[in-house]
């Protein structure tokens, strides 16, 4: 049985399931949309959803939202607020609450942001993925650079100064030049944060059935590296594998993640983790990822895609694959207060990844070192259980 040391953070996700025309590189539950969005129909079955988990966590306050997808700006902001109102009354929420809506540029009207602000959403997060129109021409994106632009001005004049940029390296055809000038315009838009991930080829996705000619390890190497410097240089600090800030706007939410915190699920296909200190178990659970089949079954057991405890073999990998996406890694007090684990058992595992150089020799804080940073995924590897 586990025992948590500390009482851990709760955040919320909500999942949109609907996109206007899915991305040939996304890996994410998303669908087409085919006709008038059933958006009032979907916050009612979200909020069936809620109460159905609730007893998982009376008592808990909510400390972030995120509303994520899909694309949730196609939302209208009287389902935003229906959605919000719902959460409030049925919810503890920090006094501060961040909440954050991700949106992609293509879908922004004239003042629809200022009606988000209006409904509560405190933080965007624009996916941009490039400036270049070849480039968005090739990701199959529904916007252009334009649009791109508009919306990240649209988000200041709202007021809405707490927004985040998505953008990806690593295109089809993209040289370095180019991916300097995707983070240069960037920050030309003054965005709070960043988030700059290289593309990989999902299973399941249109690019991995048919693979398009990619830059080298080198050539991405590189445009990992000189976009570190110019974003250093712009007050934007690396944080994590693929996150940059300013001063105090780090992602709440993410961190939340990466720190092993517990989260609520609820739309089609979302995942949530939960802690149960009455029992010492670790549970993870997710709903039907169809929205025909979610929206008819929201707030009952057969809406549950699977409900499990995470095997206490499986704890060191499920933790460790989070906190070491941070720079700065996690206390190593962390991983007892998050799983119930100690350091001490922990270290014949550790040991190794120490000797090779990719874990950092510190007794107060589990950190991968530069070159750990660089090959993350052979790090890991050494925690995957036999």
């Amino acid at each position: 049985m586990l025992v948590f040391s500390e009482a851990i953070p709760l955040a919320l996700y909500v999942h949109m399931p609907w996109c206007v025309r899915k991305c040939p590189y996304c890996d994410f539950n998303s669908h087409e949309a085919r006709g008038p969005l059933p958006e009032m129909a979907y916050v009612d079955a979200l909020l069936a959803d809620l109460e159905q988990d609730l007893p998982r966590v009376w008592g808990r306050r909510i400390e972030s939202v995120f509303i994520g997808g899909g694309t949730p700006s196609l939302l209208s902001a009287e389902a935003l607020d229906r959605l919000l109102s719902g959460l409030r009354a049925r919810l503890p929420l920090r006094p501060d609450l961040e909440i954050t809506l991700e949106a992609n540029p293509g879908t922004v009207e004239q003042g629809k942001f200022a009606e988000f602000r209006a409904v509560g959403i405190s933080r965007l997060s624009i996916g941009v993925q490039s400036f270049d129109e070849a480039a968005l021409q090739r990701l199959g994106r529904i916007h252009g650079r334009r649009e791109a632009c508009a919306a990240a001005e649209a988000a200041h004049a709202a007021g809405l100064d707490n927004f985040n940029l998505d953008l990806m390296f690593g295109l089809p055809g993209q040289t370095p030049a180019q991916a300097r000038a995707d983070i240069a315009n960037a920050i030309a838009l003054q965005p709070a944060h960043i988030s700059y991930y290289q593309l990989t080829l999902e299973p399941n996705t249109a690019f991995h059935h048919a693979p398009p000619p990619l830059p080298d390890d080198e050539q991405c190497d590189r445009m990992q590296q000189q976009a570190e410097a110019d974003l250093a240089r712009h007050g934007y600090v690396r944080y994590e594998v693929s996150a940059y800030a300013r001063d105090g706007r780090r992602c709440r939410h993410n961190l939340n993640y990466w720190e092993f915190g517990d989260y609520l699920g609820i739309g089609a296909g979302a995942h949530g983790k939960l802690s149960d200190a009455a029992n010492g178990q670790i549970w993870r659970l997710w709903k039907l990822k169809h929205p025909r089949d979610y929206l008819a079954h929201a707030g009952t057991p057969a809406a549950i895609g699977a409900d499990a405890p995470v095997a206490h073999a499986d704890l060191p990998l499920e933790f460790l694959m989070n906190a070491l996406r941070l720079l700065d890694g996690v206390p190593a007090t962390l991983l007892s207060a998050r799983t119930g684990l100690t350091l001490e058992a922990l270290q014949p595992l550790l040991e190794p990844a120490r000797q090779r150089g990719l874990l950092a020799s510190d007794p107060e804080r589990l950190r991968a070192t530069a070159q750990g940073l660089r090959f993350l995924n052979e790090l890991l590897q050494m925690f995957v259980p036999d």
